[in-house]
């Protein structure tokens, strides 16, 4: 994921340092496509594709309530484990 993110971002920066730098080009210029090219589209790449990792972490924090409110840990199935049986 941040493989993809950094090669998107520095492609970015040369296409606003070739616009900075070429003789019909301006900063401003170069500051637009660097907005527009590089930090808006990887915001969002990075929000979209964080999104099962915040899932996660909010899924274990309600575990760690419900464990801390009723005093007990979460049963085995709440945590992906199967469940142990004691025989007879």
């Amino acid at each position: 994921m941040y493989l993809v993110a950094i090669a998107w971002a520095y492609v970015a920066l040369m296409m606003a340092a070739a616009e900075a730098l070429s003789p019909q080009g301006t900063l401003f210029g170069a500051f637009i496509t660097l907005l527009l090219y590089g930090v808006l589209p990887l915001g969002l790449l990075m929000y979209i594709l964080g999104t099962p990792g915040r899932k996660r972490r909010r899924q274990a924090q309600e575990l760690a309530a419900q464990a801390d409110a009723s005093g007990h840990a979460p049963t085995g199935s709440a945590q992906g484990l199967a469940a142990e049986r004691k025989e007879a």
